[in-house]
C-alpha cells in the first residue's frame, strides 16, 4: 500500500479521471440507450411470453373442458341411441309376438271352422247313408212283407184303421 501512495501522481489521476468520465459519457451517449432498450425489449418479450403461456394454459384448460363436455354429450347421445334401439327392439319383439299370436289364433279359428265343417259334412254323409240304408232295408222288408196279396190287403186294412183312429 505504501508503494501506491508513493507512486501517486496527481496529473495521472486527473487524466485517468477525465478518461474515465469520457468513457462514461461515451457509454451513456452511445451504449446506454441500446442496452436499456434491449433490456426493456427482453423484459417485454419475457412478459409477452409469460402472458402467451398463461393464455395457452387457459386455452388448453378451455379445450380440455370443451373436450370433456363433448365427450359427456357423446356418451349421453350414445346412451340415448342405445336406449332407443333397445326400445325399438323390444317393441319389434312385442309386435312380432302379438302378430304371431293373432296369426295363430286366426289359424286356430280357421282350423276349428274347417273341423266343424268337416264334422257337419261327415254327419250329413252319415245321415244320408243311414237314410239310404234305411230305405234299402225298408224296401227289402216291404218287398218281403208285400210279396203276397193277402199280406198287402192286411197292411192296407191296418193302415186304414190307424187313420180312422187318429
Amino acid at each position: 500500500m505504501e508503494t501506491i501512495i508513493n507512486d501517486f501522481s496527481p496529473g495521472l489521476f486527473v487524466v485517468m479521471t477525465i478518461l474515465f468520465l469520457a468513457l462514461i459519457f461515451l457509454m451513456v451517449k452511445f451504449a446506454w440507450k441500446p442496452i436499456l432498450n434491449s433490456l426493456n425489449e427482453r423484459e417485454s418479450g419475457i412478459h409477452d411470453a409469460l402472458a402467451a403461456a398463461d393464455k395457452a394454459r387457459a386455452d388448453m384448460q378451455n379445450l380440455q373442458a370443451d373436450n370433456e363436455k363433448m365427450l359427456q354429450e357423446a356418451r349421453a347421445e350414445r346412451e340415448a341411441m342405445l336406449k332407443e334401439a333397445r326400445e325399438i327392439k323390444e317393441k319389434m319383439i312385442a309386435d312380432s309376438k302379438e302378430q304371431a299370436k293373432a296369426e295363430g289364433d286366426k289359424m286356430l279359428r280357421q282350423a276349428q271352422v274347417a273341423i266343424e265343417s268337416e264334422k257337419k259334412a261327415a254327419v250329413a254323409d252319415i245321415k244320408n247313408q243311414v237314410a239310404q240304408l234305411s230305405v234299402a232295408i225298408a224296401e227289402k222288408v216291404l218287398k218281403e212283407e208285400l210279396s203276397s196279396n193277402d199280406k198287402q190287403l192286411k197292411l192296407v186294412d191296418s193302415m186304414l184303421s190307424d187313420i180312422k183312429l187318429n
